[in-house]
């Protein structure tokens, strides 16, 4: 078993890869005002965006599904203490794949390849809840 704690440190790679995300998405929102390939009032319905920024954007807004699940067994693991060493490396597992699949969305026309990073992420997201529900309802 881990202390509990371990279990926060992919917790908040994660979080620092949806800060980085929003940050990136202001900067490349910023910058096509700039280039004039976007105007200030595109951006209160995000209809005309451009094709970087919607891919950042869409990338971001993708970090609150899946992840969802991973945060809420990392709370529980956390909070039971049930944290065992096979859980924090799954946990950064999905974080890893979770980075990669960002980049690969993000600079990358290549949708299998994103669907292969994705795939990673999801096997171990659940296994993470397989050993879970495997040990709790035992």
């Amino acid at each position: 078993m881990h202390a509990p704690a371990a279990i926060l440190w992919p917790v908040a790679a994660h979080l620092a890869l949806i800060f980085a995300l929003y940050g990136w998405l202001t900067l490349e929102r910023k910058a096509a005002v700039r280039r004039g390939d976007a105007h200030m009032s595109d951006y209160r319905l995000y209809e005309r965006e451009p094709l970087r920024a919607r891919l950042i954007a869409n990338n971001l807004a993708n970090q609150f599904e899946l992840p969802l699940l991973f945060y809420v067994l990392a709370a529980i693991l956390y909070h039971s203490g049930a944290v065992a060493s096979i859980q924090v490396f799954l946990a950064w597992v999905f974080v890893a794949g979770r980075i990669a699949h960002a980049f690969v969305h993000i600079l990358s026309p290549d949708v299998g390849l994103r669907g292969n990073v994705f795939t990673v992420n999801f096997l171990a997201l659940a296994a993470m809840w397989g050993l879970f529900l495997r040990d709790a309802l035992a």
